[in-house]
């Protein structure tokens, strides 16, 4: 109970008549200035030990003003905290919200007030916040802000995380595995002695970490984790000049360069294998399946042509050979051509004769 000492605003007593405007409003400072002169009689009683008093009820400033037969207030009831008891039956009883131990009853023939007291609280109702849909459309927010950031941002975070911590013996077990996988299709990797000694001698010229030659692959050049490369016996033995196999090494060190065969293999396998490698250090068999299939049907994406040509710049490495080599009529790699930084420039040879000889006859050709 909220009372209040002062003065009433004035009423008009002559009449208990109702001035209602059409329509329905939902604005509570509207509503209240319909009903300004209206009033009521009913009971009031402070306190259930308390006897019942007649009383006289009018609308106030967002108050429910109930004074004595001399016009004296006795209490000021807030609108917006205003019950009522016993929806539907008569006499009506209404209480502050949280007392019910005091009540005013409105009888039979205040229709026109239990009317307005009703209109009233419902016009405040629907002008307070609803904390409930407001609660439900932040957790609607979370909701899709954790899902975007799963969809969007935790993959390429865990990427990047698990790049970082997978250590080079882990990146060369991968490597090695895939290599295995590969094997299946393309035949064993080449071994004869002479010819191992000469590609060592290749790797080390072109300060590449490891090379192999396999008899039978569907791509001429693969970037496997762990710093090797796969070359196919094609790019050596098809030509007359190492620098057709020397250049699409050097075409996978730029795209190495460009992007971590490791990320590559993440990307592919997905989400979940990711986890497993950050967790337990392994890639599912499977995953490694698939993804050794993937390098064999789908071409690496070439690497920027700035990036290509510097490597060859570093090699000084002529890239017009290899550039014929991947199109012989030279129209798709005019830019390697007209780019190539070896151009009007003496080189030294790649490899010695004898070394380029044992090199072509690695597969035991």
């Amino acid at each position: 109970m909220v009372s209040y000492a002062g003065p009433i605003a004035p009423k008009v007593t002559s009449a208990n008549v109702l001035q209602k405007k059409t329509g329905a409003d939902n604005n509570p400072m509207t509503a209240l200035s319909k009903y300004a002169r209206l009033e009521a009689t009913g009971l009031w009683r402070a306190t259930p030990e308390a006897q019942r008093r007649e009383v006289i009820v009018s609308v106030g400033e967002a108050t429910l003003v109930i004074s004595d037969l001399k016009d004296q207030a006795l209490t000021h009831w807030s609108l917006a905290a205003l019950e009522r008891a016993n929806t539907g039956k008569s006499p009506a009883i209404y209480h502050p919200d949280g007392d019910p131990s005091e009540t005013l009853e409105l009888g039979e023939g205040e229709e026109q007030m239990i009317e307005a007291i009703e209109t009233l609280r419902r016009a405040v109702n629907r002008s307070r916040p609803r904390p409930g849909r407001l609660r439900w459309v932040g957790v609607l927010v979370s909701v899709v802000v954790v899902a975007a950031l799963a969809l969007f941002w935790l993959p390429s975070a865990m990427q990047d995380h698990t790049l970082r911590v997978v250590p080079r013996v882990k990146r060369a077990a991968i490597g090695q595995a895939l290599l295995k996988r590969i094997e299946r299709g393309s035949g064993a990797v080449c071994a004869e002695e002479a010819g191992v000694g000469a590609l060592t001698r290749l790797a080390a010229r072109l300060k590449s970490a490891r090379i192999v030659v396999v008899p039978a692959m569907t791509q001429p050049s693969l970037n496997l984790p762990g710093g090797l490369i796969v070359l196919n016996r094609s790019v050596i033995e098809d030509y007359e000049e190492p620098d057709v196999a020397a250049g699409y090494v050097l075409t996978e060190l730029a795209r190495r360069s460009e992007t971590d065969p490791l990320r590559d293999l993440l990307r592919v396998v997905g989400l979940r294998e990711n986890f497993r490698l950050l967790t337990t250090g392994d890639i599912a068999p499977d995953a490694l399946n698939t993804y050794a299939e993937y390098l064999l049907t789908v071409p690496g994406k070439p690497p920027a042509l700035a990036t290509q040509l510097a490597r060859f710049d570093a090699a000084a490495l002529r890239s017009t050979p290899y550039a014929y080599a991947r199109d012989i009529t030279g129209e798709t790699v005019l830019e390697l051509i007209e780019g190539d930084p070896m151009n009007g420039r003496l080189t030294e040879p790649l490899l010695s004769d004898s070394d380029w000889l044992q090199l072509q006859s690695i597969c035991g050709g």
